[in-house]
């Protein structure tokens, strides 16, 4: 059968004549070549590091905040021209964030964008954070950053928490975790329990016999009816001491985030005397948690964080947030003995690894 171009309903296209047809065509090309150019707008620098896609307005904001100065006016274009022409910005925030001037992150190419009023270890932990990020990436930095930016506003929190050496923020807390939070380091410790507590038994002898007073084995601190027998102090291992406990050594370093490679970390036995009392205090930090496992636990000890009293068990965890108002008791009568756990200092769940690795090069035991 032969087919005619007759016979198909099309439409009068004829009509629609050649320069209509024409600016048509012209018109869906510059909506393709418009189309194009929006979209490599957003595209990266190539050979340039970029964290996520940047918004064209983030870029106007992120530029014209780089244009203030403390103390000083300078544009924008100024403030590029004494840094790398092509140094990103990495913007790190949400279309809420910016309404509200509270992001993440912003430009970090100067030091006068840090609080002048910020307090001396303040600025020495912005400037180890600006060396690591010359050494490394600003990515995974915003948390931190806007920390220490805000540490001049460490009075103004409630005052339950408040830890007063470093805060970070948008950290979920609470004064007690869950074993789930950290379940591999929790039952490595209560799987060693009894190793743990016969070294340190044989520690305890050693010191009783000797008759030492003011410390155990030459390395522990007595105070208020505390002891301390430290196996790593400010993420630096006692290195006798480890040799005296050489199970529980090796059972920290099994630890997943244990936290000793910086100054914020400590691992040791702590005792507490009968009738002893430790008065209200916070952490230095809420990125770690204190687990604490019970090796003698006698009656009426008891340890308060945040308002909520818990008691220690034998051969069991507790997880402590001591960035919490924290109390510790033993009204346990004379005779009872010490109260003696195993504290071992572990990351936070929230705190991601880029930003551990920042702070155990800002808190690093050599800075």
């Amino acid at each position: 059968m032969h087919w005619s171009m007759n016979t198909l309903p099309l439409p009068p296209y004829v009509e629609l004549g050649v320069q209509s047809l024409s600016g048509l065509l012209w018109t869906l090309l510059l909506l393709f070549l418009w189309h194009c150019y929006r979209m490599g707008s957003d595209l990266p620098i190539p050979g340039h590091a970029h964290a996520g896609k940047l918004k064209s307005s983030s870029r106007r904001s992120m530029m014209s905040r780089s244009g203030i100065c403390i103390g000083t006016k300078c544009s924008a274009r100024s403030k590029l021209s004494r840094a790398d022409p092509i140094s990103p910005f990495i913007s790190m925030e949400t279309e809420e964030d910016e309404e509200q001037g509270q992001g993440y992150l912003t430009p970090v190419l100067s030091h006068a964008l840090f609080p002048a009023q910020a307090s001396a270890q303040a600025k020495k932990l912005y400037t180890a954070l600006q060396e690591y990020a010359k050494r490394y990436s600003w990515v995974g930095m915003g948390r931190i950053h806007k920390g220490l930016r805000e540490q001049v506003k460490l009075s103004d929190h409630s005052a339950i928490q408040k830890p007063h050496l470093f805060f970070l923020p948008d950290v979920p807390s609470v004064p007690f975790f869950p074993r789930d939070a950290h379940r591999h380091d929790i039952e490595v410790l209560e799987a060693n329990y009894p190793v743990i507590l016969a070294e340190f038994q044989a520690v305890y002898q050693r010191a009783r016999a000797s008759r030492l007073t003011r410390s155990l084995n030459g390395d522990s601190r007595l105070f208020q009816g505390q002891a301390v027998f430290p196996l790593y102090t400010a993420g630096v291992s006692v290195a006798g001491n480890c040799r005296s406990c050489p199970c529980t050594y090796r059972t920290l370093l099994s630890l997943r985030t244990f936290i000793s490679s910086n100054s914020l970390g400590s691992a040791g036995f702590w005792l507490l005397g009968p009738g002893a009392t430790l008065g209200s205090s916070y952490g230095p930090t809420n990125t770690r948690l204190r687990c604490h496992l019970g090796l003698q636990t006698p009656p009426l000890c008891e340890l308060v964080v945040g308002g909520e009293p818990q008691c220690w068990s034998e051969g069991h965890c507790l997880l402590v947030d001591d960035s919490f108002l924290h109390t510790v008791s033993h009204k346990g009568p004379s005779d009872s003995g010490p109260r003696v756990i195993l504290s071992v200092d572990l990351w936070h769940p929230n705190v991601a690894a880029a930003e551990r690795q920042a702070l155990d090069f800002m808190f690093s035991p050599d800075l």
